[in-house]
């Protein structure tokens, strides 16, 4: 016989499943959803710091780069110092693949004297940028920072 069937059908509190448990079963579905959807959130918006920052950082690079690259020799005559103590701002996009505004960057770049004798320099990039966020909000500021020593026509 089908003895399982009546069993399903019988509505004088037989098995089958209340509407208070099917209303628990569905939070407790609705709840994994959720949480599985906000990871999906969280490990995007991260991803995207990353990126943000992977640029920065090689922006700060650049800036020290760009500092290493000037010619400095000061036992030559007469001295060649366009390296000079000194400290100046660039400011550029970063260098991230988007579909948006851009995102601009401040590169603070400092050159200041380790030691008189033997003579060494330090280049200092600080890059400094914000992340603006989907939510019609921006977070940060965030600084990444490049520091490199330098000597005599190195």
């Amino acid at each position: 016989m089908t003895l399982g069937y009546k069993r399903a059908v019988r509505r004088n509190g037989g098995p089958g499943f209340t509407l208070t448990e099917v209303i628990i079963a569905l939070a407790i579905a609705g709840l994994a959803f959720s949480v599985v959807i906000g990871g999906y959130v969280t490990a995007i918006d991260h991803g995207e710091w990353s990126a943000y920052s992977l640029a920065a950082q090689s922006l700060a690079m650049q800036g020290t780069e760009q500092a290493r690259a000037a010619k400095w020799d000061p036992q030559q005559w007469p001295v060649l110092d366009e390296l000079g103590i000194t400290n100046y701002t660039e400011v550029n996009t970063l260098d991230v693949a988007m579909s948006g505004q851009p995102i601009y960057a401040t590169n603070y770049i400092s050159i200041t004297t380790v030691s008189p004798d033997p003579p060494i320099r330090q280049l200092r990039a600080d890059c400094v940028w914000v992340l603006n966020g989907r939510r019609s909000r921006n977070i940060g500021p965030f600084t990444n920072t490049a520091i490199t020593f330098r000597a005599v026509d190195q």
